[in-house]
Order: structure tokens, then sequence, then C-alpha cells
């Protein structure tokens, strides 16, 4: 499987049923309409994907679908963020033994590492599977920062291609550029600095709004990439407010309501989450339906 990975890369949601359970054909779909949109590959079982609820064997059942349906025709990552590096490390092995094309690998959760045993957690992560990763960075969520002296340890493994950049500074971009050159494949995870990071040297984007809009968010990077940056700009303004409903703690429920509204999903979740509701759901559906109504012809 090609290790270049750029473009565009949904952070897919996981389908439930309303009584929880997994969703098979749901989450076959979601998956779908994502590789008809021209995506550049999958990510499954990561924030957005709920994985903290998920079982191992869940992840692994949602792997083989996103396999099924991509058919090697794009590479499909699955998320390892777990709080013990031993656990990481069992799934990472499954993983490759279920054949999946690479890894989006977090530190251990929960324990706020330092640089050394972040380091460690992650080359364990490495030996254990063998498989191309793309490290995610997001020390606003989780309190860890991959800086560039964690970066420049890892950069002696070849393993690690990439980065999943979330640390909300557009600044890192040029930071990491400057230090390793095209060392690391950059992509942005932050929907609302997309472009921005694109136009900074980023080479993708890891989506989030893409699960509901993956026609407009490929537009956006197709035509950043023929620098056909008016065409670019302007479809970004008209998502910028839907990309903000990622920057949420409950963008799981504000991406899987749009993923409704536009006939992709379900608004169903798994606990502790609830879907919205009241005042909160009709503020999120309103965003939605004021880009519905004036959404681009593309």
């Amino acid at each position: 499987m090609d290790t270049n990975w750029k473009g565009v890369f949904p952070a897919v949601t996981t389908n439930f049923n309303a009584d929880q359970s997994l969703d098979r054909s749901g989450t076959a779909n979601g998956i779908r309409l994502q590789l008809e949109a021209g995506v550049s590959g999958v990510i499954v079982c990561g924030s957005l994907g709920e994985a903290s609820t998920l079982t191992p064997a869940e992840k692994l059942e949602v792997v083989g679908i996103a396999r099924e349906v991509c058919q090697a025709r794009i590479p499909v990552l699955l998320t390892i963020a777990e709080d013990s590096t031993r656990v990481a490390c069992a799934l990472a092995r499954d993983a490759a033994r279920q054949g999946v094309d690479g890894l989006m690998v977090l530190h251990g959760l929960r324990y706020v590492s330092d640089g050394v045993e972040t380091v460690a957690h992650f080359n364990a992560l490495a030996d254990a599977s063998d498989l191309p990763m793309m490290i995610y960075n997001n020390p606003l969520a989780y309190g860890v920062d991959v800086g560039l002296p964690v970066l420049d340890e890892l950069a002696r493994n070849p393993l690690f291609i990439a980065i999943k950049e979330s640390s909300g500074d557009i600044r890192r971009v040029t930071d990491i550029k400057r230090e390793f050159g095209d060392r690391y494949q950059i992509l942005c995870g932050v929907d609302n600095l997309a472009l921005e990071a694109l136009m900074m040297g980023a080479d993708g984007w890891v989506a989030g709004l893409c699960c509901a809009f993956p026609r407009e968010t490929v537009a956006i990077y197709e035509a950043y990439r023929a620098q056909r940056y008016d065409e670019a700009l302007s479809i970004y303004r008209w998502f910028a407010p839907l990309l903000a409903l990622d920057v949420s703690n409950k963008l799981v429920q504000n991406i899987k309501l749009a993923e409704s509204m536009v006939g992709a999903g379900t608004e169903h979740v798994r606990q502790p989450r609830l879907p919205l509701s009241g005042t909160e759901r009709a503020n999120v559906a309103a965003v939605i339906d004021r880009a519905l109504a004036t959404r681009p012809v593309l």
C-alpha cells in the first residue's frame, strides 16, 4: 500500500443502532460515501469514531468493514488510543495481522507522559506492529505535546511517516517544515484551520465534517492543489460555520446530526454521550440548515 499519505483523510464516525449496538451497514455506507467523493484514505475508531466506547474486538470489526468497502483502493488507518502501552501494542499487533494499512497513534491516555515516556510508548507501538504510522498531536485535548524534541527522536524510525497536527497553533506547520523538511507528512487535524495549514505547507487534512460533506472537503483540497486559491477560499468560507462544529466537546453529536440531516447516517451515539436535544440541538441544526440553503455548486 502506498504510504504517500497526502490529501483528505476523513476520521469517520462509527454508526450505532438505537440500542447502541454496532451498525455495520451504516458504518459501511458512511465509508462508501467518502470513497465515492474521492478521499485519499480513511481513519477509523478515532475520537470522532467514539474509540473510547469501543471494545478492541469492535475496533477490529470496524477495520474489517472499512477494508471490505475500500478494497485496497485507499489506505485504511486504525487509531490506537489506549491508556496502557501494553494494551495499545496488543491492538496494534492484532490490527497488523488483520491487514490494516497503517495506524494513527496517540501517546498513552489519561497519564500525562513526559518526552522520554512518550517516545518509548510510540517506539513500543512500532516494534509491536511494523506498520507505517501517523503521530497524532493534540495537546489541547490530551495534555501531551508531541513537540519538536519528541519528533526529532521519532524521526530515526522510518515507520513514523506522518503527523496529524492539532495543536491549534498554525505556526507548528512552519516549525516542523523548518526543522525536518519533508521527513514527515503533515496533515491538519483542526477542521477550521485546514486551508490555513495547507497554505503553510501541510500535505493534507484529517477531516471531521467530511463525514457529512465529503465532496466539499475534497473540492477545497483539490482547488488548493491546482492553485485555484479563490475557489478554495470561496468554498472554505461557506464551510466555516460547519467546520467550527468540529471544535467542540460535542463534535461527535454535532457531526452525527449533520450526517443525519444530509442522509449519510444517524444521530445514534454510545453512552456516556447522548444525542443533542432542546435548544442545543436546534442551534446546531440551524447552522447546518443555513449551510444547506447556500450549498455551493461544485
